[in-house]
């Protein structure tokens, strides 16, 4: 069966939003050039397949020369070793950001669909690098804007803290080393009832989709470890209906997910990437035929990957979103038990933006 997706509100035609998107995800060493190849008519999908294509146009095999003998400090190198006996020596094969291409160039097509049936938003944004930490209550997620996360290139959405974590970047920089940090995602304007009892809960598939991407080291949804502070009376959410008569929460430490299926809230989570493996500095480590060596990184490489991760993280989400989506409108909409108690897939915050 072919499917068409017909964006009929779109601010972008569909190639612009996808260079767009994928021009954030790009590397330092690859090339400023994207080839798109689709079918389309004024802008809109027909159905036929989208071929994305991003050339390496600068590459320096010889910065891999050492790796090729050596195995760095905390990457791949050896379990890919261990586990298959042969590994990519140059950029580090599947365990290279380069990877993630593709899923930026599926996630800005679910960012597109999620968007016009829902009016979903998905925003993404750097809250930790090293020890500098922005404080939670001085991002307002209602009213959270892109342009306030793209306004400087750690895409930290408050300016003094941005400056900080420039700061803390550049010095490790110059001293050939690394930083890891946090990234925050909320996702604004969810359907209820996305995600599912048990083995198929929203925060657990949010949490594999994040985890997968390169240097991921732990992920926190709604109140996280701080809820474990909280006594049953001050964590949970008290229910209230709204003036449209739709059931909401007065305080959100869920995080916009309970019992695995949204309730319609923001939904929450940080998601932390550890420190750059392959650095500049001298670190002891052992060669492919097990003797004891030094190691040196040569060439170019992050001293912290964290800004870089941003779109990565909301092209994940927006892919299990749309996952979800699918799902829930096959099983309930298709479907419906009980209509006194389940509700159309449409967004409590603006039920107008709902196509269906």
């Amino acid at each position: 069966m072919e499917i068409t997706f017909v964006f009929q509100h779109m601010e972008n035609r569909m190639e612009e939003v996808l260079v767009v998107l994928l021009m954030d995800v790009l590397l330092t060493f690859l090339s400023p050039k994207l080839i798109c190849n689709w079918i389309l008519t004024e802008g809109l999908t027909t159905g036929t397949p989208i071929h994305v294509f991003v050339p390496n146009t600068d590459q320096r095999g010889h910065d891999y020369t050492e790796m090729a003998v050596a195995y760095r400090p905390s990457h791949a190198d050896a379990t890919y070793d261990m586990k298959y006996g042969v590994r990519s020596v140059q950029g580090g094969g599947r365990s290279s950001a380069r990877e993630t291409i593709g899923r930026v160039a599926s996630g800005a097509v679910a960012k597109k669909i999620l968007k016009d049936f829902s009016g979903t938003e998905i925003l993404a944004y750097v809250s930790q690098v090293y020890n500098i930490v922005l404080p939670e209550d001085l991002i307002d997620h209602d009213t959270l804007t892109l342009d306030q996360i793209e306004s400087n290139i750690v895409r930290c959405p408050d300016p003094e803290y941005a400056e900080k974590m420039i700061s803390a970047i550049d010095a490790v920089r110059v001293r050939g080393d690394s930083v890891g940090g946090v990234v925050t995602c909320i996702v604004r304007n969810c359907p209820r009832g996305l995600g599912s009892p048990v083995f198929d809960k929203l925060e657990a598939e949010l949490a594999k989709a994040a985890m997968s991407l390169p240097a991921t080291k732990g992920f926190q949804f709604g109140s996280g470890f701080a809820g474990t502070f909280l006594t049953g009376s001050e964590h949970n959410d008290e229910f209230y209906i709204d003036e449209h008569g739709n059931t909401r929460t007065r305080t959100n430490r869920s995080g916009g997910i309970q019992g695995g299926i949204s309730n319609g809230e923001i939904i929450n989570m940080r998601i932390a990437f550890k420190p750059t493996s392959t650095i500049g500095k001298k670190q002891n480590t052992v060669t492919r035929d097990k003797k004891e060596t030094e190691f040196i990184a040569r060439g170019r490489h992050d001293p912290c990957v964290v800004p870089r991760a941003v779109p990565m993280v909301e092209a994940m989400v927006a892919l299990v979103l749309v996952d979800q989506l699918m799902a829930q409108y096959a099983q309930c909409n298709l479907f419906p038990v009980n209509s006194d108690l389940q509700e159309p897939l449409v967004p409590i915050l603006r039920p107008e933006e709902a196509l269906l």
